[in-house]
């Protein structure tokens, strides 16, 4: 069979539409490589700045947005904020490189249904992906004993 995710009668399944948002041209390719391993997901556009991914979420209605905090033009926390209102059904997993509590805490406010610090991509980024669009939440383990509030 060619790749892909299949149903019992061997039609298949539709792919989960996913948009990376990422300013770092390595790390946004190092994203597309670990999401790659899913073969339930495609990859449908990326952005490399805020205000960007507002527009491509506008427009392209993805599934899920793996989204970046420290963005150039509007900054990812903002752009959260706006995806949330412009394309209510996507799902954010935010993966940065900030790590204190409180802005793992303040993602989840403004929507975010998953948290990954990027040295943790390798081990988590599939594991959070599964789980969010599962419908669960995900907080990557160092934050394990975090309790966050949802928005």
């Amino acid at each position: 069979m060619a790749n892909g995710i299949f149903n019992d009668e061997g039609r298949p399944l539709p792919k989960f539409r996913v948009l990376v948002v990422e300013d770092q041209e390595a790390f946004r390719r190092l994203t597309r490589s670990i999401l790659a391993e899913m073969a339930e997901l495609q990859i449908v556009g990326e952005a490399a700045d805020g205000l960007e991914a507002v527009l491509k979420a506008r427009e392209l209605l993805p599934d899920l947005i793996v989204l970046d905090l420290g963005l150039p033009k509007l900054n990812g926390m903002e752009a959260a904020r706006q995806i949330r209102k412009l394309s209510p059904n996507s799902k954010i997993l935010v993966m940065s490189q900030e790590s204190s509590p409180e802005v793992v805490q303040t993602a989840f406010s403004e929507g975010a249904k998953g948290y990954v610090v990027k040295v943790d991509a390798g081990r988590e980024l599939l594991r959070a992906v599964k789980a969010i669009l599962g419908g669960d939440l995900f907080v990557g383990v160092r934050f394990s004993g975090l309790s966050v509030a949802l928005a």
